[in-house]
């Protein structure tokens, strides 16, 4: 059962993102709120970018003013609310016939690049016993370097798409705009 609680402790418990959602019963977005924070800063101490902590900040604020405004609700809106989570994890299905070929794309170099990572860190503490020092310290600095290279890399090749795709939505609603005004 949903219920607004105490205004203290509810305050107390709204700075851990989710919690406050949990206190006033609304355990799945709070586990929503939860995993996105927790898995953003996992996320940017294994690449070792403090960028990525930007991201964490916005979600904390997120559930820290969400918390607020579901308590701040009239009771009527309070209880209508549902509680749902943030990312549909009980939706989500293996079913790969809803997924688009782009999709599927997508999730088969994600998962060759993370197989061909563990592989790597795999072999190379096997190895790095009957190498040189000189050889494994620059192994280490290539291995150290190289996931930031290649997220940094995604990123500026998703930001291309995004504006690429923004460019010709632009230019459509454009074309379609001068059409209608020679009529």
């Amino acid at each position: 059962m949903t219920n607004k609680r105490n205004g203290f402790l509810r305050f107390i418990f709204s700075m851990l993102p989710g919690a406050a959602e949990m206190y006033m019963g609304f355990m799945k977005m709070g586990l929503s709120l939860m995993t996105i924070f927790f898995l953003l800063i996992v996320i940017s101490v294994g690449l070792e970018s403090g960028i990525l902590m930007i991201a964490d900040v916005v979600v904390w604020f997120y559930a820290f003013f969400h918390a607020h405004n579901l308590a701040g609700m009239s009771d009527e809106e309070f209880y209508a609310v549902e509680d749902e989570y943030l990312i549909p994890f009980d939706k989500l299905s293996f079913d790969t016939k809803m997924l688009s070929e782009e999709a599927k794309k997508v999730i088969s170099i994600c998962m060759i690049l993370i197989g061909v990572v563990l592989t790597y860190q795999g072999i190379n503490k096997m190895i790095a016993p009957f190498i040189p020092t000189w050889l494994n310290d620059m192994i280490y600095q290539f291995s150290y370097s190289l996931p930031k290279v290649v997220v940094g890399l995604a990123i500026i090749y998703i930001g291309t798409k995004m504006i690429k795709g923004k460019k010709i939505e632009l230019d459509s609603e454009n074309e379609f705009e001068e059409e209608d005004t020679n009529e």
